[in-house]
């Protein structure tokens, strides 16, 4: 009783904003939720997996984690899938995003080692959503590239991967592709080229600062269209699916109206975003970043860009592989613009040349990057048409973190109703051609570098429990009830 109290008492709060955008959603929207295969099954070494780049980093720098921690254990998705099966089936979604670990089936990272008892835990969690009438959404490569692949070959500095990439990505449609519809091919390419290749943040540990991260960005995205084309000649007639890759990026809005502060944006956003959208969705790199590195590696004394070119025929093979636009997204930044850096080693850092702040108002998830600006989102997907045509766009995750994991998250619920609520300004007012949301996550898990201190599930996992034990929060009441009503508001008060 008491809980339902509290819930009525924030219905009734959160329905009364008339800000709130009153529309229902399109009939045909899908709402989901998204896990990854590193961030939730655990069984790390076991039943014949080999480790990730992520399993060996934890394993070898511990200090780097916020708590020391490892994926060996996770949410134990891996024993426990039929339970959030049932969760999201509990919750009326419409489909799940989940990962493939590719050293899961493939433990040397090659097609000549098929892992037999790994194939089978994916064939049972489909089967498990089909007897749920739940929609798979499947991505190949959510970052745990095998560990095999980085110490025998340098991983996605070697373009040799662009061949194996796409021999596991024609395996995976072999093995799950009747069951499967929605494919991504690779997640966030960005934190895996920029921090994993570039800062050396994340692994594989490669320091190379505005040389290793643009290698990797064009060996992914051949990678990617590599996946693409196999798809699209093998498989499509038979399987009649769709396949795209995940970009994310946070949003950017210029810090004054000056023209410098505008372009500083534009800067910003084909940094993160357009280097890798644009070779895929008009051909070849943008301008603007041809342009900047260009110049950056003359004044470095460099003969040439240190922006790896792309060929007639690569620009041709990349462009037009996808079925629609795949966005990741969380927040938002302010940006300036600074003055040029002098010559010196080279960086991305550099070459983007932005400076990003956040307004003083603006509320704070758990980590200082993380800011709720929900009209930055509607702005983003409107940068998105402008620059890359009226195509359909689907967000593949949305969602917000905290260091408390308490049951009552009324801060969650918060994020989500205006950031919904930005999704229909952007349908209804834009005519945006949004076709879903999917939610990260539906239950707590082990966050990257930020291990178990932070949570962004609508159920708790209680992580130092054995049985991993999963608690409802409020905001997995608040979605169902969005999902159910397929509106914001009081039903008496949605419009359509």
């Amino acid at each position: 009783m008491k809980f339902l109290l509290i819930w009525g008492v924030w219905l009734a709060t959160v329905t009364s904003d008339d800000s709130i955008n009153s529309h229902r959603f399109p009939k045909n929207f899908k709402f989901g939720v998204a896990n990854a295969a590193p961030q939730i099954e655990g069984g790390a070494l076991e039943d014949g997996k080999s480790e990730s780049i992520w399993d060996t980093f934890t394993r070898v720098y511990p200090e780097r984690m916020a708590d020391r921690s490892s994926p060996a254990v996770a949410c134990d998705s891996y024993h426990k899938y039929k339970e959030d099966v049932a969760l999201v089936k509990a919750m009326g979604l419409d489909h799940y995003r989940f990962s493939i670990a590719w050293s899961r089936i493939l433990p040397t990272g090659l097609i000549d080692q098929i892992n037999e008892p790994g194939v089978q835990y994916y064939k049972n969690l489909l089967n498990e959503l089909k007897a749920n009438k739940i929609e798979p959404l499947v991505t190949i490569n959510h970052w745990d590239l095998p560990q095999a692949l980085h110490e025998s070959m340098n991983g996605w500095l070697n373009e040799t991967i662009i061949d194996i990439f796409g021999d596991y990505a024609r395996l995976c449609y072999q093995l799950f592709g009747d069951s499967v519809k929605l494919w991504t091919t690779i997640n966030e390419p960005k934190q895996v080229c920029r921090p994993g290749y570039g800062t050396g943040v994340f692994p594989p540990n490669v320091n190379s600062n505005g040389v290793g991260e643009y290698i990797c960005v064009k060996n992914i995205l051949l990678a990617h269209a590599r996946a693409y084309h196999i798809y699209d000649k093998e498989f499509r007639e038979k399987q009649q699916g769709k396949v795209t890759i995940i970009l994310d990026s946070l949003f950017y809005e210029p810090g004054s109206d000056s023209e410098e502060d505008k372009a500083a944006v534009e800067r910003g956003l084909q940094f993160d975003i357009g280097i890798y959208a644009n070779p895929i969705y008009n051909g070849d790199w943008p301008q603007l970043v041809k342009d900047r590195i260009a110049y950056r590696s003359k004044l470095e004394g460099l003969e040439k860009s240190r922006l790896p070119e792309l060929t007639k025929e690569e620009i041709d093979y990349i462009r037009g592989t996808y079925d629609f636009f795949a966005l990741n997204h969380y927040s938002t930044n302010m940006v300036n613009s600074t003055e040029e850096p002098p010559p010196g080693n080279p960086s991305y850092e550099a070459d983007q040349n932005i400076v990003t702040w956040h307004k003083p108002e603006w509320e704070m998830g758990s980590a200082d990057w993380f800011w709720v600006v929900p009209e930055g989102l509607r702005h983003f997907l409107n940068w998105i048409r402008k620059n890359y045509g009226d195509v359909e766009i689907f967000i593949t995750e949305n969602g917000f973190s905290d260091t408390t994991g308490i049951l009552e998250d009324y801060r969650r619920i918060n994020y989500y109703e205006q950031y919904l609520s930005s999704c229909l300004n952007a349908i209804y007012e834009d005519n945006i051609k949004l076709i879903g949301y999917t939610a990260w996550s539906i239950i707590d898990d082990w966050e990257w570098m930020s291990g178990y201190t932070s949570f962004l599930g609508m159920y708790r996992v209680n992580f130092t429990d054995p049985e991993r034990t999963r608690t409802k929060r409020l905001s997995a009441e608040y979605f169902t009830k969005i999902v159910s009503n397929r509106c914001l508001v009081d039903e008496e008060k949605c419009i359509g």
